[in-house]
């Protein structure tokens, strides 16, 4: 079963670790340092934003994010989504479970659980560099759309859109697990 264990500090030499290998610093740009200090300031809540480990049958195997996008003003100005609207980022930190499955499953999820649990969020968006295909096709899996391309840091993004289901599913209504054996590995 995918779990959100919001983020401690004593889960950031895991995160840090994550982000430098290979597989993630390809497309985690940000300054390693900033990040880990960003995500402090954050779990002190002295950051408007929200950092989860991602959970699967206790194993630990990821991170993402969520923020308000007009609590960020200068990728407000970029992307232009306007009120009610979240960002989300996500990084799977084991190589070996990329590619099998689990990024659009996290955020189908992450989107039903978290994000959409705020009312007056109505969308949520990311930003996808469009060189990172395995990414981008994650999200269109996910029910996210891409609406346009953005520059960020003088690379063209796609700005990849979800909209609050019209319909909220019956809370009667059986929910899939999803674990290990699901897709076919052992933690």
């Amino acid at each position: 079963m995918i779990e959100f264990q919001p983020l401690r500090k004593d889960d950031l030499p895991l995160v840090r670790d994550w982000l430098e290998r290979e597989h993630v610093r390809k497309w985690w740009r940000d300054s390693l340092d900033e990040s880990i200090a960003e995500y402090e300031q954050a779990i002190d809540g002295l950051e408007p934003s929200e950092h989860y480990l991602i959970v699967l049958d206790g194993r630990p195997f990821g991170m993402i994010e969520t923020y308000l996008v007009s609590d960020h003003p200068e990728w407000d100005e970029i992307v232009q989504v306007g009120e009610g609207v979240a960002g989300v980022d996500l990084l799977i930190g084991e190589e070996d479970l990329t590619g099998r499955g689990f990024g659009p499953h996290v955020l189908e999820e992450f989107a039903e659980r978290i994000v959409f649990a705020n009312a007056a969020t109505h969308a949520c968006v990311a930003a996808v560099d469009e060189e990172n295909r395995r990414s981008w096709r994650a999200f269109e899996k996910a029910g996210f759309r891409h609406v346009r391309d953005v520059e960020e840091e003088g690379r063209r993004h796609r700005l990849m859109r979800l909209d609050r289901p019209a319909r909220e599913a019956d809370p009667g209504e059986p929910k899939a697990q999803w674990n290990w054996h699901t897709f076919g590995t052992e933690p």
